[in-house]
């Protein structure tokens, strides 16, 4: 009986042979342990590794650093991927999710605009923890549950879901978010123009969560400005707040009628912010390495 090969134990696995080198690869920028450094991406590949798929994440996460993934595209409810293996033409991956309805992100945005803490920090170009918290009390989770809310398709001649070319995707995709934190809201099914360019509607029109009220008029003819006043839901519970007398109230005129929320009086961003907002530069002139360089030199200049 002769002793094991160097091959045994890794099942099909060992039927494919070393996957072709690929030159311009997407390599993930983690070189070694963890990949994910925001805590939504991380968010994200604990939900992944919680699923206990072993040793095909290993070998996606050596696909994801080894540049084997050639393209990666976020889509509203699906991402596609091409990842080269062995065979000459990349396989073709996809993994969907189902997006949120329209009327599901029409309800989220109001309950976002009604909080300035929430407007700020996305106008920002930032995702604030507590925003998983709101999507969960939407019963609209962020991250999938099981990993049975996910469609993978991979055209590798592998049974295994995730085979190693999807959880490639995964990694890398998780590196996406870290870049880029509205791709994920993107997946959900908004995009970061059509998210903002909501928020700023709301919270311009100042109306209460729920409701978006027509705005009034710049101008009447003869020149005077229309002022509006506030809206009917705000009049209405302004009639109907009890009338202390003033000598019962100078004490209290500087405390708060409710407790504050325990968060911190100013937001803090990251200095690379302005990166995430902009996007990797155009080839011509450096593309995402130049990104990765300026990123470096704003962290360095931040500490």
């Amino acid at each position: 009986m002769t002793g094991p090969t160097s091959t045994e134990g890794w099942g099909r696995y060992a039927d494919y042979g070393r996957p072709r080198r690929v030159d311009g690869g997407l390599r993930a920028r983690s070189t070694r342990g963890a990949i994910g450094v925001s805590w939504w991406s991380r968010r994200f590949l604990e939900v992944l590794e919680s699923f206990a798929l072993g040793t095909r994440l290993t070998r996606g996460r050596s696909y994801a650093r080894a540049g084997q993934v050639v393209r990666l595209d976020v889509a509203p409810g699906v991402v596609s991927a091409a990842v080269q293996g062995s065979r000459p033409r990349p396989y073709q991956v996809h993994i969907a999710l189902p997006p949120f309805p329209p009327q599901l992100w029409d309800r989220i945005e109001a309950e976002l605009a009604a909080q300035a803490f929430f407007s700020a920090r996305l106008l920002a170009g930032d995702l604030p923890a507590e925003l998983e918290e709101l999507f969960d009390a939407a019963d609209a989770p962020l991250f999938p549950a099981t990993v049975t809310e996910l469609d993978q398709r991979c055209s590798c001649p592998d049974a295994a879901v995730p085979c190693k070319h999807l959880a490639a995707t995964f990694y890398l995709l998780a590196e996406a978010f870290d870049a880029d934190p509205f791709a994920l809201l993107h997946w959900r099914g908004r995009s970061r123009d059509d998210l903002l360019d909501r928020l700023r509607v709301l919270r311009g029109a100042g109306h209460e969560p729920g409701t978006v009220q027509p705005r009034s008029p710049a101008g009447q003819p003869d020149g005077r400005t229309t002022v509006a006043g506030p809206p009917a839901g705000a009049a209405r519970a302004l009639a109907d707040l009890p009338v202390a007398p003033l000598a019962e109230t100078v004490d209290r005129f500087w405390l708060p009628p409710v407790p504050l929320p325990d968060r911190p009086p100013s937001l803090a961003s990251r200095p690379d912010l302005l990166l995430r907002q902009l996007g990797a530069p155009a080839p011509a002139i450096g593309g995402p390495g130049l990104l990765e360089r300026l990123r470096q030199a704003y962290r360095q200049l931040g500490e």
